[in-house]
């Protein structure tokens, strides 16, 4: 079985973290996690898998090919979420979405505003006003992919969660 993702000793370094020469592989059907502490480097990953930071060695490729040789193409299959919105806070959902969906050849609009009616977001309203109500974001969070995704990254942050050592 062929992978769908392969990430094959992937580095970036910052100043004060590297990203050690992270290896694995995501087959068809596999549902695949990542669980650590502040700064272990899950946001850098997938940032590294979207190409959206420069990653210094190693190879990251999806559906069995490079993804920095075929960026559009592999984003055309893949849904990408992170856990806030920090971008465009004085755009409305409209104004984001109708930027963002020229991206996708497979954006389906019908299902979008489908989707903003069952959960009752007003396309109108700026990001900001969702920023203060914790509820409407997760929603919008749900809807923002739109696409026919084949593989669907999502940045999530989970608090309070207590850890166990285990031996």
């Amino acid at each position: 079985m062929s992978d769908i993702l392969r990430l094959e000793n992937v580095r970036k370094t910052y100043p004060s973290f590297t990203l050690k020469n992270v290896s694995f592989e995501v087959k068809p059907g596999q549902i695949m996690g990542f669980i650590g502490r502040n700064g272990a480097g899950k946001t850098t990953t997938l940032k590294c898998i979207m190409n959206l930071i420069h990653y210094e060695s190693g190879k990251i490729s999806a559906f069995e090919t490079d993804m920095s040789k075929n960026e559009l193409e592999n984003k055309q299959r893949i849904g990408f979420a992170l856990s806030e919105l920090n971008y465009y806070p004085n755009k409305t959902i409209r104004q984001l979405v109708d930027v963002t969906k020229r991206f996708y050849k497979k954006f389906d609009q019908k299902k979008f505003d489908e989707a903003c009616r069952l959960f009752d977001l007003n396309q109108d309203k700026k990001l900001e006003e969702f920023r203060k109500k914790n509820l409407e974001l997760k929603k919008i969070r749900r809807i923002k992919q739109w696409h026919e995704s084949q593989i669907f990254c999502r940045h999530r942050v989970i608090s309070r969660c207590r850890t166990t050592n285990f031996r």
